[in-house]
């Protein structure tokens, strides 16, 4: 029985350690908070600026896919408000060219993306 219980605690330590990922990060620019689930980072460019954000909120039932939906639509959102900020135009982000990465937190149920994409200005 002691084994039993040895084993269980165990597996139970391992689940726990492997129950959990973060998302990849694309780069290592400085966040600031945007909102209670989001944090940006903006490095310019020659031609516009890279944009990176972290994008995080609870899901009782994991959802990657709309996790990946909402984690670009904050990233377009925010792009066109760093270039509305500025008074400019950019292009608009193409979704293939974003590089993102999904993590989940089983012990606290949250869901967490890291996303990248370079913004160009209009021209």
């Amino acid at each position: 029985m002691k084994a039993y219980l040895k084993l269980m605690a165990i597996a139970f330590t391992l689940s726990l350690l492997f129950g959990c990922t973060t998302p990849v990060s694309h780069s290592d620019t400085k966040l600031t908070v945007y909102d209670k689930d989001t944090e940006y980072g903006v490095d310019e460019t020659a031609n516009g600026f890279a944009l990176t954000i972290h994008y995080s909120r609870y899901q009782f039932i994991p959802e990657s896919d709309a996790m990946g939906v909402a984690c670009k639509s904050m990233l377009t959102s925010i792009a066109w408000e760093i270039a509305d900020k500025k008074g400019r135009k950019i292009t608009p982000i193409n979704e293939q060219r974003i590089r993102m990465s999904m993590g989940r937190n089983a012990l606290t149920g949250s869901s967490s993306c890291q996303a990248y994409a370079v913004v160009e200005w209009a021209k």
